[in-house]
């Protein structure tokens, strides 16, 4: 748009258009999307609008091109945040007042452009964005003032009773804009308003500075107000019935031309000069084509040339690696094909950037993916190393990545070690300039079950019933479910809303509040680098959270602006594999991550058991039960599984199984697909099989066939009735009958929906691949790279630990002598374990534990707990790290007695910080050496914890039972009674069982009322030897339980298993204490003692305090006397055998083992 659209006349008294209205960009402040406000103005009649939210262009390019799709010109404007009008000072954390700047020409885009990115990358971190005066004066071209209104600098002065300051600012302003600058005045009903208005006018009149009538819109309607309030609350963590909290009036809506023209009845100028201002603003955000950076080739060459040069040499490295998987010729047919496409649509320089970014990452050791996305179907990409797939050996097709027949950018989607990922873009800024390259931003929402929450809190509604609420929305993160399609579908919902007032206004303003902008941040990949300052292109915005700049528009609309984006991942699994090769490169076993045998029988084998934990793609439960079914054989195989485990194609799996195990026949479609679905055993699994069967039984192009592929996927009625009638017609001229085609044609359609892209399922399966042969051939490796990875998350964890069991895979508890901050592995001779990490304890921090084994290599292994203390820094390890160390038993190696550290932590970190004390005032004992001169405490003596006390107390620490589980002693008891753990139960609900008998530790009880009854239900988590279960208690079984279900018992529950999507949830039917089973005498335990070294005295003690009249276990003692003898010796009486005497007769002197009789 280059010129003014037609406007009103000035002196048409209904004509009004507001200039300054916040979007929703104006983060948990404007409730109108900015798309949608021209619409507004369209409905009103206003033939113009302005959008002016606060110190950001987020939405400018947005809304120009709704402007223009519905015929009103956009007026681009900021209300920017400015310091140091007049000489005043902001005070710091004190709101910055606004000016609102309107664009007029390209010169003032650009200029807006630049005081916008200058509030965000020049502001402190903790700062408000804001700019100085001074710098607005120098950006003051091609720009219109408005002096801001109650935000602004000048109504404030004029408020406090200062009008020869507010005079001064206004003095101030109109020297630098002269005829651009109009004083704002606003009507909320507000007493502020009128008190500053009278100055205002007054100098304007004086001044002979032009009036306008503004209204700061907040939202669309009237009736939105209450939402609004709601939307205020949440950004303030306020509550709508606090009092001493911000509010603004009802007025904030976009009010039509008549009711702000009798608003302004006594100063009707003020209303024509909205008219005069857009009158003077001619301008919209532009859209570009694609701006590719320019890559320095060197030695003379062009980017063609120099992209030609560079695939032959690479394709010729290529071909020395591998075993052909094609004759070399068509090898190099291809490349010189592939290179002529790549001219020809100019993006010659996007594949030399890519590869030396890629090229620099590799030769510096940081991990990169193999290339995953579409990208894989090209030869060249290969050649040049940006992927590591040959795409022959696959079958890709390169017009799936670039089509001639469709221009579109070439997007690679690259992988590289997360915790190396930045590195690589510190290279690409010093390559191309700090200046030519940002992230993109990206805006978080509110989103269905969020808003809910956030809506029930400021409205002080019960967390629990907001919370039951909320998890009635069906939680996809793939295709979110919307709260209106929530409600649609959960019968719960309505009826909670028919029923309570409260929850119909909880849903309401929700509804209204829905998806509006949270918080910005940064795509978690995209990069863009420009030919130029990226400022000359595109606002820039800082993320505090960063150190490199982003663009402000998002990734949408910054392509629109013309900037190229590049997409930089952030993979976790390539941070594992190369944990994993830096712990097998310790003993000279590192791998080859792309030379790895593809028909490994290991590996292979893994798969087909479905102990694939911590496999990338094929770690969850569902996954695990196909690979047993499908016993994957192939990497195409692998390929085919993560393209079909997902919605659609799902229900093709067994088809596709069957068909492999010959129990179902092959249908190939028609004689000439035979080729193209053999792979698949005639199921259509891939968007490249919809393109080659449209090319080997249509004539389609391969470009042809890539836009079927698009026209297939969009279901469009038009596109697809004359694509059928090609793919016919084409078929026709092959010989292929009418029927059968059109037949052949509407599979293909429905099959194309949801066809995966093989090249990114071939590059998925590939890191699978690796990630499972890392496990099979290395587990103790794959287990501390993993755990190593997830070191704070003790859910995931505890997942490891389990599977750690699984694969006989020793785990070495905490030791502060041996262990580091991170995972770590050692091997013994021929036997490796993985050594947990201290930095995975809860609650002594990462950094702490560092510095704690950084002490221990500088001096030496610590022989008590004095030592310790006397070495640490206090800073460090502090009351709570060094409690939570003891119960974890990392000080074990040298002190047993954990109870008697935790009890006496107090102590211990006095004398600790009294020893540092002395250390930094140089009062060094003369003859202790490094020892502080501080007298070390005398410790009272405790009797330490034993059995499930020791075992609840590490489970504080660590967050799951580390060095055994309180059941585990009981298992051949529990086994006789017929109980499932929960490992072994989930596997079998999935597989159809539906009860159980199972037990477990009362890990935690939540109870909620029914919505429908008002009775208790309740949610009790268990622990069992191998994992964590849930298992939900209806109200008549809770009565009849509660008792039992309390926080630390051992019980014995019965359950029913229901499996749905992939979930397996357990109902209790009933529940019974343990202590029952080993009070009513059906557990015995014999006693396996040495003869010689068994404290007779010691172990009476432990037994007689577990002595039970008339109730409980028989115990025997079994002696080994001589080295040979056996004497078995039944003991009088009976006895409590539960987990706390287990423990204590464990660690009587003599007692070999326990047995349960």
């Amino acid at each position: 748009m280059s010129g003014a659209r037609d406007l009103p006349d000035v002196g048409d008294q209904k004509g009004f258009i507001h200039l300054r209205v916040r979007s929703a960009y104006s983060l948990l402040e404007g409730a109108i999307k900015a798309g949608k406000v021209p619409r507004l103005a369209a409905d009103a009649g206003m033939p113009a609008v302005g959008v002016s939210d606060r110190a950001n262009l987020f939405g400018a390019l947005e809304f120009s091109q709704a402007a223009k799709d519905a015929g009103v010109q956009p007026l681009i404007a900021c209300a920017l945040p400015v310091t140091g009008i007049g000489g005043q000072r902001a005070e710091r954390w004190a709101k910055v007042p606004t000016v609102v700047l309107l664009v007029q020409n390209e010169i003032g885009w650009l200029n807006l452009s630049a005081l916008s990115s200058s509030a965000f990358l020049d502001a402190g971190a903790m700062d408000e964005p804001s700019v100085p005066w001074n710098k607005v004066v120098e950006h003051s071209d091609g720009l219109i003032l408005l002096t801001g209104g109650p935000d602004g600098p000048v109504d404030p002065l004029f408020v406090q009773g200062k009008p020869i300051e507010g005079a001064a600012a206004l003095n101030e302003m109109q020297a630098t804009f002269g005829d651009r600058m109009y004083v704002e005045l606003q009507r909320h009903g507000l007493p502020t308003e009128a008190q500053a208005e009278r100055g205002l006018v007054a100098w304007a009149y004086e001044a002979d500075v032009p009036l306008v009538a503004t209204n700061d819109v907040h939202y669309a309607k009237a009736a939105q107000a209450k939402s609004h309030d709601a939307l205020l609350c949440i950004a303030d963590g306020a509550f709508t019935g606090q009092e001493d909290r911000r509010r603004i009036t009802g007025e904030h809506w976009f009010k039509p031309a008549a009711a702000m023209r009798e608003l302004f009845a006594d100063l009707p100028e003020a209303c024509d000069t909205t008219i005069d201002i857009a009158r003077r603003c001619a301008f919209m955000a532009p859209t570009r084509a694609p701006i590719l950076p320019r890559f320095d080739a060197g030695a003379g060459r062009s980017e063609p040339d120099e992209l030609m040069h560079q695939a032959r040499e690479g394709l010729k490295e290529r071909l020395k690696q591998v075993t052909p998987a094609a004759p070399e010729a068509d090898y190099w047919t291809r490349l010189e094909w592939e290179v002529g496409i790549i001219q020809q649509m100019g993006f010659p320089g996007y594949f030399l950037i890519v590869s030396d970014f890629i090229k620099w990452a590799k030769s510096h050791g940081i991990p990169v993916g193999p290339g995953r996305g579409s990208g894989a179907g090209s030869l060249v990409a290969w050649a040049l190393t940006i992927t590591d797939l040959d795409p022959l050996r696959f079958g890709l097709l390169f017009e799936r990545f670039l089509n001639p027949e469709r221009v579109s950018m070439p997007d690679f989607d690259i992988d590289f070690c997360q915790e190396r990922r930045e590195e690589v873009i510190d290279y690409v800024q010093a390559r191309y300039g700090n200046d030519r390259v940002a992230q993109i931003i990206t805006f978080g929402t509110l989103q269905a079950r969020a808003v809910l929450r956030d809506v029930g809190r400021v409205l002080q509604m019960p967390l629990g019933q907001v919370d039951r609420l909320a998890k009635m929305i069906p939680n996809n993160p793939a295709a979110p479910t919307t709260l209106a399609q929530a409600i649609e579908i959960e019968p719960r919902l309505r009826e909670a809303r028919d029923n309570e007032r409260s929850v119909a206004t909880l849903l309401e303003t929700a509804l209204e509040l829905e998806g509006l902008y949270r918080n910005a941040s940064t795509h978690a990949a995209g990069i863009v680098i420009g030919d130029r300052p990226l400022i000359e292109l595109a606002p820039l915005y800082q993320d505090p959270r960063s150190t490199i700049p982003a663009s402000q528009f998002n990734m949408k609309w910054v392509e629109a602006a013309g900037l190229v984006k590049f997409d930089f991942l952030g993979l976790k699994t390539l941070t594992v594999l190369d944990r994993a090769r830096q712990y097998l490169e310790r003993r000279g076993a590192a791998p080859d991550w792309n030379g790895l045998p593809l028909d490994d029988p290991k590996t292979y084998e893994l798969m087909a058991s479905g102990q694939t934990v911590g496999v990338f793609q094929l770690e969850s439960q569902g996954m695990r039960d196909t690979l047993r079914k499908m016993r994957c054989g192939s990497i195409e195989e692998i390929t085919a599984l993560i393209s079909l485990y997902r919605p659609g194609p799902m229900e093709m799996i067994d088809t596709y199984i069957d068909r492999k195990f010959g129990r179902q026949e092959v249908d190939y479609l028609h004689p000439s697909l035979t080729e193209v679905l053999t792979e698949t055993y005639g199921v259509i699994i891939y968007q490249e099989q919809v393109m080659k069967i449209a090319q080997v039984l249509a004539g389609y192009s391969l470009g042809e066939a890539d836009l079927l592929r698009r026209a297939m996927g969009k279901k469009k009625k038009e596109e697809m009735d004359e694509q059928r009638v090609r793919f016919v017609k084409g078929a026709s001229e092959k010989g292929v009958s009418e029927t059968q085609s059109g037949y052949i044609f509407d599979l293909v359609a429905k099959f194309a929906g949801y066809g995966f892209n093989k090249s990114h399922a071939a590059a998925y399966a590939l890191i699978s691949f690796q990630t499972g042969w890392l496990k099979a051939t290395h587990p103790v490796e794959f287990m501390a790279a993993s755990m190593s990875l997830d070191l704070s998350n003790t859910d995931k964890l505890a997942v490891f630990y389990q599977d750690c069991r699984r694969f006989e895979v020793p785990v070495k508890a905490p030791d502060v002598n041996r262990s580091s901050a991170d995972f770590d592995v050692a091997w013994d001779e021929e036997k490796g374990a993985v050594l947990y990490a201290l930095g995975a304890i809860r609650n002594v921090g990462l950094e702490a534990m560092k510095h704690l084994v950084e002490v221990r290599e500088t001096g030496g292994r610590f022989t008590d707990i004095f030592d310790f203390l006397e070495r640490v820094d206090p800073k460090f390890v502090n009351k709570r790290a060094l409690e939570n160390l003891a119960r974890a038993g990392a000080f074990d190696s040298f002190h047993n007695n954990r109870r008697q550290l935790v009890e006496q932590a107090d102590v211990l970190i006095a004398y600790c910080q009294s020893v540092a004390a002395e250390r930094a005032s140089s009062q060094v004992s003369l003859f202790g050496g490094d020892q502080a001169g501080a007298a070390r405490p005398r410790l009272r003596p405790v009797e330490p914890w034993v059995g499930p006390e020791k075992l609840d107390q590490e489970l504080a620490a660590v967050g799951f039972y580390l060095s055994g589980h309180p059941l585990e002693d009981m298992a051949p008891a529990l086994k006789r009674k017929r109980v499932t753990f929960v490992a072994e139960a989930t596997a079998l609900a999935e597989s159809g069982h539906e009860a159980f008998m199972m037990a477990g530790v009362v890990r935690r009880r939540q109870e909620r009322a029914s919505q429908k009854s008002g009775e208790k239900f309740a949610f009790v988590t268990f622990s069992d030897p191998t994992g964590e279960f849930e298992c939900l208690f209806p109200p008549e079984q809770l009565r009849k339980c509660r008792e039992v279900l309390e926080p630390g018992a051992s019980v014995m529950v019965r359950v029913r298993a229901k499996s749905a999507d992939g979930e397996v949830r357990f109902f209790g039917d009933d529940a019974t204490r343990l202590d029952a089973l080993i009070d009513d005498g059906q557990m015995g335990l014999r006693i396996h003692v040495s003869g010689r070294t068994t404290d007779a005295e010691a172990l009476r003690s432990r037994l007689d305090r577990a002595k039970a009249e008339g109730k409980g276990g028989e115990v025997s003692l079994l002696a080994t006397l001589d080295g040979r003898r056996e004497v078995e010796i039944r003991l009088p009486g009976r006895y409590r055998l539960d987990g706390a005497l287990r423990g204590a007769l464990k660690s009587a002197p003599g007692v070999v083992m326990l047995e349960d009789a």
